[in-house]
């Protein structure tokens, strides 16, 4: 090993150049840190002493403007359990974190030891990959994990641990085109058909299903609604909660929607008041009283809502649906029944605009057309040309 003019510059037994840099002591280990690279920060070889040099100095600027000493040995676990997840819980919503709380332990596992500033652009890659190919997982959910993990290194970098996102170098995984069951309206009468509602638990099951194809809210906006929600003498309801729900112990309704245009009002048909009345008058024999979907006065499981419709669906051998399945269902029903307007539907749902609206369900106006083509069949009319009027002397004349 030769020196250089430059100092922390060197030249080996075989004319690469590399530099070697003393970083002091690690405050968490006690240990000595130094960095040695015969590359620049894209990989490159050193060419020239002077090239080195100049990565020696980038690195100890980097170093400076950290003033963290200890993060060069930072492992990816540690800095999740003592820096990010802490973090994320206090960013979120508690329904969220614990919904996520499994994917990032996940992720924790898969690199827990690597230093933090050692995970490459091959490691962000195989990962993609396996997510992609051999995880067994859906594209959506492959989708959600890539982009918790590449959350996490935005986060470093903001923290200063990191110089780069160096994830951003491969490509996001899609979600995917998602499907979306939903039931027409002879489904929906085919699966009513199926509940006897004489029996208290089925009436509860009825209406529900009822409530949630009839005005098209969010299964959580539904699992919220107490009867002081409800206006009978003005035929409205008011969707102003979500529910948090870990166990019928441990709930909160929310005072507040998924987005700030969830926050709405909306008007009931003749029907639906007359079915909710009803239903009000047997809980309260029940001696239910608050939340209108419940039969023991506690809130339902999210899970519930799905094995509720699930059974039914099965039973009335139609599409099985999602809890989100059946607002998809509110807004086929409102334009094929109707032919609602756009701006209607949006507000019903709580978008924030029309175009939200499209984004999400425009594919559900397939048979809106129909009323159109009838309209326009015989509409234009005209008589052929009897004879040529046009004269054609070029090479696109077909001569017989």
């Amino acid at each position: 090993m030769a020196k250089t003019k430059y100092s922390g510059v060197y030249l080996d037994k075989n004319g690469k150049f590399f530099y070697q840099l003393d970083l002091g002591i690690d405050k968490e280990t006690g240990k000595r840190i130094q960095i040695k690279s015969r590359k620049d920060e894209f990989g490159n070889p050193f060419k020239s002493a002077l090239a080195a040099n100049k990565e020696l100095i980038r690195i100890k600027s980097l170093n400076n403007m950290q003033g963290r000493q200890s993060n060069y040995n930072l492992i990816y676990k540690d800095f999740m359990e003592k820096n990010y997840l802490p973090y994320y819980q206090a960013s979120v919503e508690s329904s969220t974190w614990n919904s996520r709380k499994s994917g990032l332990n996940d992720i924790i596992k898969r690199f827990e030891n690597q230093k933090l500033r050692d995970i490459s652009v091959t490691d962000c890659e195989d990962y993609r990959l396996w997510l992609l190919q051999d995880s067994g997982y859906s594209q959506s959910y492959a989708s959600l994990m890539y982009g918790m993990f590449r959350k996490t290194l935005d986060y470093a970098v903001t923290l200063g641990f990191l110089n780069q996102n160096i994830s951003k170098r491969t490509k996001a995984i899609s979600k995917g085109k998602s499907v979306v069951n939903y039931w027409t309206k002879e489904d929906f009468e085919k699966v009513l058909s199926y509940i006897y509602i004489d029996d208290f638990f089925q009436h509860m099951n009825f209406v529900m299903i009822w409530v949630y194809y009839m005005t098209g809210i969010r299964v959580s906006e539904g699992l919220a609604l107490t009867w002081s929600d409800i206006d009978f003498k003005k035929k409205k309801m008011k969707i102003h909660h979500t529910l948090d729900m870990k166990n019928q112990k441990d709930f909160r309704r929310k005072p507040y929607t998924k987005t700030i245009n969830g926050m709405r009002t909306i008007s009931l048909d003749n029907d639906t008041v007359t079915i909710l009345k009803k239903w009000k008058e047997v809980q309260n024999k029940h001696h239910v009283h608050n939340f209108i979907f419940s039969y023991t006065d506690l809130p339902l499981y999210r899970s519930t809502v799905q094995r509720i419709i699930q059974r039914y669906a099965k039973a009335a051998n139609v599409p099985i649906v999602q809890g989100k399945g059946l607002r998809h269902s509110h807004v086929s029903y409102l334009i094929n029944e109707f032919n609602a307007d756009i701006l209607v539907i949006s507000k019903r749902l709580g978008h924030s605009s029309p175009e939200i609206t499209l984004k999400h369900y425009a594919h559900l106006w397939g048979r809106n057309d129909e009323g159109i083509a009838k309209q326009m069949t015989g509409n234009v009319t005209f008589r052929p040309a009897e004879k040529s009027v046009i004269n054609f002397n070029g090479n696109q004349v077909v001569k017989k």
